[in-house]
């Protein structure tokens, strides 16, 4: 499957500091009409992959649009002259323009991955289960499938079909961070999958908000084996 990408970069006349839900919430406002550009649809929540996405890399403002995203993005990218992040407003003066047709899906090959931003994996419920479980096989296993589970949720909302079985292994690390002013924890690390996903895409939750953006890692060759994982605790607090 090909996926149609727009990535926007943004630059000032000097250094920007912000969040990647802050540059959402920039857009969001700004093009209130655009139902892509933050989830909603007469207050409702639009429960399906974010086809629009904001990261901040380093200090750079990243907007990626994916197929309609892309779309929005085209009309939007340059209709401001300025951007407010919290309590700072920024001179727009350099506008990066990617335009991508990117292979997405299944492949015959592993492929290997890094989580360029926090992976937010585990919703209330499997948050409560993941600390129930006894010792690092299972808790391992665990994660195998909430990995799995997010490609087939990206997969499914982008529609595309799985053609085969998903395969993998992860090298991952858990830590708490912070979303909203609320306590989260979330994962870092490298995974590998028989899986293509364009780079800075993201998986999991809250991946509008900059969570879980994913970087293939050239040259890596993760194996042909069955899905597995290695976690590790990354705060020991």
């Amino acid at each position: 499957m090909i996926l149609h990408t727009f990535t926007l970069t943004l630059g000032s006349t000097r250094p920007i500091h912000g969040s990647a839900h802050e540059l959402r919430g920039f857009f969001a406002t700004k093009f209130n009409e655009y139902a892509e550009l933050h989830q909603h649809n007469a207050d409702k929540f639009i429960y399906r992959y974010p086809v629009v996405q904001y990261k901040m890399s380093g200090n750079v403002p990243t907007v990626i649009g994916i197929n309609e995203g892309a779309e929005v993005l085209k009309q939007i990218f340059d209709e401001y002259q300025e951007i407010r992040l919290g309590e700072n407003t920024y001179q727009i003066v350099e506008r990066g323009i990617s335009l991508k047709d990117e292979e997405f899906g299944i492949s015959d090959k592993i492929h290997s991955y890094e989580f360029a931003t926090p992976w937010l994996a585990l919703n209330q419920e499997n948050y409560r289960k993941f600390y129930t479980l006894k010792g690092k096989p299972e808790r391992d296993e665990f994660m195998r499938k909430i990995l799995t589970g997010n490609i087939l949720s990206m997969a499914k909302s982008l529609n595309y079909d799985v053609p085969g079985q998903i395969k993998c292994d992860a090298q991952v690390h858990f830590r708490k961070d912070r979303l909203k002013d609320v306590s989260v924890m979330v994962f870092t690390g490298k995974f590998q999958a028989n899986f293509l996903i364009p780079d800075l895409l993201g998986i999991g939750k809250s991946v509008s908000r900059g969570f879980g953006a994913v970087r293939q890692l050239k040259g890596e060759y993760g194996g042909d084996s069955a899905c597995s994982s290695s976690l590790t605790h990354g705060d020991r607090t």
